[in-house]
């Protein structure tokens, strides 16, 4: 059987566990990680407190710094509706690999397992580190880094594999996820001054937040990114029990999207003052913000080894995206890091989610390529 055919075979594998993030990953790290000993890697699993979510670190060559890391995850989104077929089963048809995960991002981590064998005589230290729980927070990724820092390995390059069709990515904004509570006192809807509307003041939160958005779109009107500013958006607002009763609790679920690091800590200075300014005008509010995920984003930086050594194997020019990854947190260890990998995506998180087969045999080319390198 081919090398294409066999990734073919492996992904099929992979598509039939269900690693939605609110679900247990680890019979598929299990999986992986005998396949991969089978194949000489020394594998080691690390599990999160639960022992239900579990990170693989699968190494070849040398027990030593510098080398490569390739870089997945296993946890993939719910299915949700409208699919033509289980989303849990892979279907091949036209040239397309359908499935939930395919695309974002079992189809690259499938291209990786099945070049194993390569990549255990290429004679440098190369490194399949696939994660828990990116699509949440980057759970696995940031639980990960803090081991790799004390222990090692320590490669001097990440690829990441999330779906760019295998054009090289050099950046990507951060991602921060929080959802904010309010705390007031309910009571009856015929005497609202008797109680503290929790749901009024998540709306004038909100409408903060719309006020913070533009500030940001202001500081930043040029750019590389698409598009170029900070975003920030409110994703869910919920409160009360009945439209006659005051509202006692309310929430609101946002996140933020900063180009580096200064626009976070704007946006923070704001909302502490506001929030200030809240509790002051309405005594007994309580607010509370639980953070999610604090991702960094990868910062484009005109020294990148890992960015020059892509380009010689798939050629291009480097470019940019929106949306967020593990990359940062690897470039944050010191590895010069970058995004290439099989995929669009705009096919990821959608129904009928599908990786078309020749992106997957571009996938394999270019881990050829860097075996040779390496």
């Amino acid at each position: 059987m081919s090398v294409f055919e066999q990734a073919i075979a492996l992904l099929s594998e992979m598509v039939a566990h269900p690693t939605v993030s609110d679900r247990s990953n680890r019979a598929l790290a299990e999986m992986l990680a005998e396949r991969l000993a089978g194949q000489g890697a020394r594998v080691s699993l690390f599990p999160d407190a639960s022992g239900d979510k579990v990170n693989l670190v699968a190494s070849f060559g040398p027990q030593a710094d510098g080398g490569l890391m390739l870089s997945g995850h296993l946890d993939v989104v719910p299915p949700g509706e409208g699919w033509s077929s289980d989303p849990f089963r892979l279907r091949r048809a036209e040239g397309r690999l359908y499935g939930r995960g395919t695309c974002d991002m079992k189809g690259f981590n499938a291209a990786c397992v099945a070049m194993a064998p390569r990549f255990a005589t290429c004679g440098a230290p190369v490194h399949l580190v696939f994660t828990h729980d990116e699509e949440v927070g980057c759970l696995g990724a940031r639980a990960l880094a803090e081991i790799l820092a004390r222990e090692g390995p320590r490669p001097a390059m990440a690829i990441i594999g999330e779906p760019t069709r295998m054009r090289v990515i050099e950046g990507h904004k951060g991602c921060h996820e929080y959802t904010t509570r309010f705390t007031g006192r309910d009571g009856h809807g015929s005497a609202p001054d008797r109680g503290i509307n929790a749901a009024q003041a998540a709306a004038r939160f909100a409408l903060r937040l719309e006020a913070l958005a533009r500030e940001l779109k202001a500081m930043r009107p040029e750019g590389d990114f698409d598009p170029p500013w900070a975003t920030i958006s409110v994703g869910r607002i919920a409160a009360g029990t009945a439209r006659n009763v005051i509202a006692g609790q309310a929430e609101v679920e946002w996140e933020m999207r900063p180009v580096d690091a200064a626009e976070a800590s704007h946006v923070k200075r704001q909302l502490a003052a506001y929030e200030a300014a809240e509790r002051a005008a309405h005594p007994g509010l309580g607010i509370e913000t639980e953070v999610f995920g604090e991702v960094a984003g990868l910062e484009p930086r005109a020294a990148n080894a890992a960015r020059d050594l892509l380009l010689d194997i798939v050629g291009g020019t480097p470019g940019l995206v929106p949306f967020g990854t593990e990359a940062g947190i690897w470039q944050a260890l010191g590895m010069d890091a970058v995004l290439c990998g099989p995929g669009d995506i705009a096919q990821a998180h959608r129904p009928d989610e599908y990786l078309e087969e020749h992106q997957l045999a571009v996938c394999l080319d270019m881990l050829d390529g860097l075996a040779t390198h390496l």
